[in-house]
């Protein structure tokens, strides 16, 4: 298990260096690789939202809890509602797809809006079936 207890970081730009410091986050308190990488998808689909549609600024932070890891995606815009974690998808999408996919690939999904802005919260078992 890993002496970090909680990650913490500014949202950047930078997608491939948060996908590696969560991957290697996850990795070091036991996650199962499929699972790592299930976790590293859903993040990088929650980040790039937060680029995209959240005001372009927020913080990441992921602690262990109970049997998994938990991770807050927070923004600055404060626009995202249930209601965008609730749409299915186009038929044939080119674009929308992710928090469907964050919905499809998290054990459980949370959101709420403490002081305007907008809190994702993707939780993700250490070990389980990969239901993807």
């Amino acid at each position: 298990m890993s002496d970090l207890l909680e990650l913490s970081l500014t949202i950047s730009t930078d997608l491939a260096a948060v996908r590696a410091i969560l991957r290697d986050y996850a990795t070091a308190f036991g996650m199962a690789a499929k699972r790592v990488e299930l976790l590293v998808l859903a993040v990088n689909e929650a980040v790039t939202n937060v680029l995209d549609h959240g005001g372009a600024g927020g913080r990441l932070t992921a602690r262990a809890e109970g049997q998994g890891i938990l991770v807050e995606v927070v923004d600055d815009g404060g626009t995202l509602r249930a209601e965008h974690l609730r749409r299915q998808p186009a038929a044939n999408p080119t674009s929308g797809m992710g928090l469907f996919v964050i919905r499809t690939v998290c054990d459980r999904v949370d959101l709420d809006h403490p002081g305007g802005h907008s809190r994702l919260r993707l939780y993700m078992d250490f070990a389980g079936p990969v239901t993807v």
